[in-house]
């Protein structure tokens, strides 16, 4: 039993370095394609604010997802175990396609699958599950419209200053704008690898009567993710940096703090949101200012396309996953 417990967790650190591998281009993309920093300098100051994030926003995406989204009765160690692989296998097929998906939705998508193969629908949290679903679709509008507002107000602001002089001082705004998007993606992805080690500490009798976040925990999820970012994923750092729009200094800044708003604001407030669909909203809200022309919508629209794809294929996969456990463990 405890072989098996310390083997999830390792899993679950596993796909929580993944995601930062496969989300470093989150991170990064807008500071590398507008050569503000190279990208190792990049991944390496992202990894750090990723890891810092762990001591300023609380735990409470974590408790969304470890208690919002599958019944805690229903939950076991192999529900957790087949949920992982689940996210796992999407996350290494759109890294290898270098499309930006969701790691937080592939991970809820294989929560999900595991506990409707093994009790149904009525093991689902509806009201946890409709929050995420909404802001599914409102956190990469919200990210659009911040940094559309932000563009519009910055070149505004700076309408009188020389090209030269406004690309000097986001060169330096950036690294701000950077560590700020990396506090928000810390603090929300870590948490929800977090959630799930929780929520299998809790179902394994290890936490007591009452659910919590172990600091073991928190620590432990930060170094993951931070791990992953410094590896980085240059596959999808190319589509996000360079194929939606365009980026100078000044729209990287704009499109980063408009991520870092978003993302921030839903962690106090518990809600997982997708730090790939926010900062993706961003990028393209950044690049409508310039002109609507300028947002490269057939690779955006191939994005939607994967970020449907994601609940549903790795539920499916996480699905597969719980039965052949079944069948090895019976």
């Amino acid at each position: 039993m405890l072989t098996a417990l310390v083997f999830i967790i390792l899993v679950a650190l596993v796909f929580d370095f993944i995601n930062g591998f496969h989300d470093a281009a989150n991170s990064i993309a807008t500071v590398v394609s507008t050569r503000v920093l190279t990208p190792l300098q990049a991944v390496a100051w992202a990894a750090f604010f990723n890891f810092v994030a762990a001591f300023g926003f609380g735990v409470h995406v974590a408790t969304t997802v470890g208690k919002g989204v599958v019944d805690a009765n229903v939950v076991d160690q192999w529900v957790i175990l087949a949920g992982l692989l689940g996210a796992i296998a999407w996350d290494l097929i759109t890294w290898y396609w270098g499309l930006p998906t969701s790691s937080s939705h592939a991970l809820i998508g294989g929560f999900v699958g595991a506990a409707l193969v093994k009790a149904g629908p009525a093991s689902l949290v509806a009201s946890g599950l409709v929050k995420i679903g909404v802001f599914m679709i409102l956190a990469p509008l919200i990210g659009l419209s911040v940094g559309f507002g932000m563009m519009l107000l910055t070149l505004r602001t700076f309408r009188r200053e020389t090209p030269g002089r406004v690309d000097k001082i986001f060169r330096r705004g950036q690294l701000l704008s950077a560590a700020a998007y990396s506090l928000g993606h810390g603090t929300n992805d870590a948490q929800k690898t977090m959630g799930i080690i929780a929520i299998l500490l809790f179902s394994t009798g290890h936490l007591g009567p009452e659910f919590y976040v172990p600091f073991w925990v928190v620590l432990a999820a930060h170094a993951a993710i931070g791990l992953g970012t410094l590896s980085g994923g240059w596959r999808i750092v190319k589509t996000m940096g360079m194929r939606i729009t365009k980026l100078r200094p000044i729209g990287g800044f704009c499109a980063e703090t408009a991520g870092a708003l978003t993302l921030i604001g839903t962690a106090i407030g518990g809600i997982p949101v997708s730090t790939t669909h926010t900062i993706s909203g961003s990028i393209m809200g950044v690049g409508a200012v310039q002109r609507f022309s300028a947002v490269r919508w057939g690779v955006a629209g191939r994005i939607v396309w994967a970020w449907i794809f994601t609940v549903p294929a790795s539920a499916l996969v996480a699905a597969a996953a719980w039965l052949l456990i079944r069948v090895l463990v019976a």
